[in-house]
This record gives structure tokens, C-alpha cells and sequence, in this order.
């Protein structure tokens, strides 16, 4: 199955998931977010039954654990708890899981707690991207990601960045429009309407216990990549710029509607209670988040972007991409735009 995945994963005109993996191995080099989430090819037939089981008994431990639920009575949860995870023994317990080797065991006991460590760097895969089928008539695109370190969601500026991601927004440029799609997000009116080539461009925030990422990513035909990439690093420096009033009651309202929205669901509800009480050890309520969201200001979101902008730049990019700049050229680009600024009109002049 593993197999299928992965060449299917292959075969797809999709690039996120791949892309994602791409970011985080350039942004963290080696170590902890930067260790592939898709499972390698050559690692494959290493994987056996015997190998699960002891990672199952290393990682799945009570103090790792978080049992949540939405609609049920405490005692029953608690009764159930009981009965399946403490009185009925675990299958490496009854002894089927066995492992043999001491060295994969002793291996596989070690649970990693080092701290995320951002590095930076870049990440090139030139290749031909699988162009959607049927009567779409889009052509086979290239894809970049540039990304730089944003914050985990434990930092005191983490609801202003999810903020400042909301502004950034994006989409697609031939998807439909609609209540609350965010067509006046910065990426739609600043790029997707502006450069009729560039055919996706999309921000997003991911936050972990000790770190984040921030990056975008988008897509345009293989002759308009270097052209891209001076229009995101545009984008990325003047996120300090001209934060209007309406530009941000809107961001904010954006963000707190989807808040309110996924916790319509219950199977969302009690994941969010179970993913907060384990990254946290306890549960904050809407309302919390809601009230928080309010009171972001111009300038909380522009000390965010500061931030973003102080650390070195990640990039990734897949398809036919040997015109994307190098990655010097792109943190000169950043530096040297930031001074350009507030007077600077037009895109960078840096690349060509």
C-alpha cells in the first residue's frame, strides 16, 4: 500500500504534500521537522511487523497519550479507558511483538526530544509535473516554496501570525469566487490578479510545540518562474507595508468565522480538545481565541512579519525549475528590498 502511495503521490498534478516535505528538509536541515514525513522508497522493505510493534511500544506510553470526547458521559469514557487501555494488554505485551535485534530495539527506544533547530537552505527537484487531465487546459506548471521561520503556537505572537497568514491568504486563479473565499487577501489582489501567469499562490503558517514555518507557495508556467520568485519576495517584505483598517478587521474576521466554523463539527471539536490538551495540557475555549483574535493590532502583525523577515530564507522547488535564483540571490533580494522600501515601486530588479 505504502508502495501504491508512493507512486501514485507521484503521478498526481498536486504538488502540496510533496512540497510540504520539501520546505521542511530545507528548513530544518537534518534534523527533527526536516526528517521526511513520506516515507522514503529505500525504506520500505526495512519496515516489518517486528519494527512496528516496538515503535508502538516505545511511543504509544500513557504519558504521550490524550483520551478526549464529545457527546458522552465522563464515566463511561472513563470506564472505557479502563477496560481497553489499561486492563486489556497491549499486543506487544501478550509477546507478538518481539523484536530480536538489540540494535534495532535499543534504536527504536530512543524517543527524540531534541529541540527543533531552523537552519535554512534550499531544495531543488527538476523534473516534469503531472499536468491536470480532461478539458482544464492548464499547462504543466512549475512550483516554488519560499519560507521563512515563523513561531510555535506556545509564542505570545502566534494568534497575530495566524492573523498575518489570513491577510496573506491566496488560492488558485481559476477558482470561483464566494462568501468568505478571501478574494481580497493580499496574494489575490496584489499577484493572482495582476500577473495573468501565475496560476496559484498560497500562504501558510504551520506551528509546532518549539517552532514554525512560515511560507508561500505557487505555481506558474516554467518560463515565469524567476519572474515568481521576485514577485513572492516582493510580497513577503511589504507584509510590513500599508496594513489598512479594513485590510485587517477583515483578516480578523476571516480567522475567527473559520474558527467558529470547524468547531461546528464534533469529530472536529474533540480533536481540537485532544491536540490542545497534549501539546499544552489543557483545553482553551473559543471564546478565548475569539477575544484574542480582537484585540491584534497594525502593529502586532507588522512586528510578526519583522520577525519572519530577520531569519534566512527556505526554499523548495519542483518541476522545470534551473531558473530559479539561487538562494544568496534570494536573501539579497529580501535585504535589499527591505531598504528599498517604503519608496520602492514595481518588483525587484535583483534577478535578471
Amino acid at each position: 500500500m505504502i508502495r501504491f502511495e508512493l507512486e501514485s503521490l507521484l503521478t498526481r498534478p498536486e504538488q502540496e504534500p510533496i512540497l510540504m516535505d520539501m520546505i521542511h528538509a530545507a528548513a530544518y536541515r537534518n534534523n527533527t521537522l526536516g526528517l521526511p514525513k513520506i516515507c522514503p522508497k529505500e525504506n520500505v522493505d526495512h519496515i516489518d511487523r517486528k519494527i512496528l510493534f516496538e515503535y508502538l511500544k516505545c511511543h504509544y506510553t500513557p504519558h504521550r497519550m490524550v483520551v478526549a470526547g464529545v457527546g458522552v458521559e465522563h464515566e463511561d469514557l472513563v470506564s472505557a479507558v479502563q477496560k481497553y487501555f489499561v486492563e486489556e494488554k497491549s499486543i506487544w505485551e501478550k509477546g507478538e511483538g518481539q523484536v530480536q535485534n538489540d540494535s534495532v530495539e535499543k534504536h527504536l527506544n530512543i524517543v527524540d526530544t531534541s529541540i527543533a533547530q531552523y537552519t535554512g537552505g534550499y531544495i531543488l527537484e527538476e523534473c516534469n509535473v503531472p499536468v491536470y487531465a480532461g478539458p482544464s487546459g492548464l499547462p504543466e506548471l512549475s512550483h516554488v516554496v519560499i519560507g521563512l521561520e515563523g513561531c510555535s503556537h506556545q509564542d505570545s505572537n502566534f494568534v497575530a501570525m495566524c492573523v498575518l497568514n489570513m491577510m496573506m491568504g491566496g488560492g488558485n486563479s481559476f477558482s470561483a469566487g464566494g462568501p468568505g473565499k478571501g478574494m481580497y487577501t493580499r496574494l489575490y489582489t496584489n499577484v493572482l490578479n495582476r500577473y495573468h501567469w501565475l496560476y496559484s499562490a498560497t500562504a501558510y503558517n504551520h506551528a509546532y510545540a518549539d517552532t514554525g514555518l512560515f511560507y508561500i507557495h505557487a505555481s506558474c508556467t516554467p518560463s515565469h518562474v524567476r519572474d515568481m520568485v521576485e514577485v513572492i519576495v516582493h510580497e513577503m517584505v511589504t507584509m510590513t507595508n500599508n496594513i489598512t483598517d479594513n485590510e485587517l478587521a477583515r483578516a480578523k474576521k476571516q480567522l475567527q468565522s473559520m474558527l467558529l466554523m470547524n468547531l461546528e463539527q464534533r469529530p472536529v471539536v474533540f480533536e481540537d480538545i485532544g491536540r490542545q490538551v497534549l501539546a499544552t495540557g489543557s483545553r482553551k475555549r473559543p471564546e478565548y481565541f475569539i477575544k484574542a483574535i480582537d484585540e491584534i493590532s497594525k502593529d502586532d502583525v507588522k512586528n510578526v512579519a519583522r520577525r519572519l523577515l530577520k531569519s534566512p530564507p527556505s526554499v523548495a522547488a519542483r518541476g522545470e525549475v534551473r531558473a530559479v535564483p539561487t538562494i544568496r540571490d534570494i536573501q539579497t533580494g529580501l535585504i535589499d528590498e527591505q531598504g528599498r522600501l517604503p519608496g520602492s515601486r514595481g518588483r525587484l530588479s535583483l534577478f535578471r
